[in-house]
């Protein structure tokens, strides 16, 4: 059976809702999922509440970029009760950091004759946390681009003439915070940061210095070879193993949750290890975010 725990909702840069997500495992058969949308957890009660209804584990889980060492990585947090107060305040700086970067990148794009307004960016995402991707979905809705990647490529990547940093924290910060929630870390699809696997044997040691809990091995661009030598990483400094599709739906097309015909399947034996360390909790109240227009686009 397969697990699929790293995946993003319309409260990110996905664009299928929580219970369409739950209703999607439901019939692939998953047993577990983690909702780990980008910088926020407002999707998860919500994701926990459809995923009972259908009968499925659901671990609460959020995806958050952080720097080490001047590189930019992902960290998994799983286990966090979504309601912590600590938690939340201590994201919201990440999501003002988002804010600042639109505006930036707003002001850029105007610079070039491309005018896209603070109100007319919050009207187009409508849910979740505003990013590059509804910037991106402007641009192809007012005829500027034809695409996603046309977007990233001639404005939005980096080094390109509306690109704008943001805020983040190091990941030394985001292991610690995401402990004092009680939370798991876990670095996240380790494979793609060097896929010739050159820095990720120093990268992990330097890591479980700074208490990191796990490795996402499974992960759809991780080749069975890049999967081996990510187990014997993991396995060597005693680290959780996780996997997860990364699905973030209509925003790459060709993409699924785990378990359908393209044989990707995280087992659900990799829970044994993963169950006994959670400790997040489920918050009562799910604020509902359901009624909402798929879009495209990343963070």
């Amino acid at each position: 059976m397969c697990i699929d725990l790293h995946f993003h909702s319309v409260y990110s840069d996905g664009t299928a809702t929580p219970r369409e997500l739950a209703r999607m495992a439901a019939d692939l058969g998953l047993t577990a999922i983690a909702l780990t949308d980008h910088d926020t957890m407002a999707g998860v009660a919500e994701m926990m509440e459809y995923g009972r209804r259908a009968g499925i584990e659901v671990i609460s889980g959020i995806e958050i970029g952080a720097l080490h060492r001047g590189r930019s990585l992902h960290l998994l947090g799983y286990g966090i009760d979504p309601g912590h107060r600590e938690f939340t305040t201590w994201l919201g700086r990440l999501q003002q950091g988002r804010q600042e970067r639109n505006r930036a990148i707003l002001e850029r794009l105007g610079r070039l004759g491309i005018v896209i307004g603070d109100d007319e960016l919050q009207r187009f995402s409508r849910c979740g946390q505003v990013g590059r991707p509804h910037i991106a979905g402007l641009l192809m809705k007012k005829g500027i681009v034809r695409s996603m990647n046309e977007a990233f490529a001639l404005y939005l990547g980096r080094g390109k003439p509306a690109w704008q940093s943001r805020f983040c924290y190091s990941a030394a910060e985001t292991i610690a915070m995401i402990h004092r929630t009680g939370g798991l870390a876990v670095l996240a699809h380790p494979g793609q940061l060097d896929p010739a696997m050159r820095i990720q044997p120093r990268l992990v040691a330097e890591l479980k210095e700074l208490y990191l809990d796990g490795l996402e091995v499974w992960y759809p661009a991780h080749p069975r070879r890049m999967r081996r030598t990510l187990q014997a990483l993991a396995t060597r400094h005693g680290l959780l193993v996780t996997g997860g599709s990364d699905y973030h739906g209509a925003n790459r097309p060709g993409s699924t949750l785990a378990g359908d015909t393209s044989g990707f399947c995280p087992p659900d034996s990799l829970l044994e290890h993963l169950r006994p360390r959670l400790g997040g909790k489920r918050s009562q109240e799910p604020h509902l975010c359901t009624d909402v227009p798929a879009r495209t686009g990343r963070l």
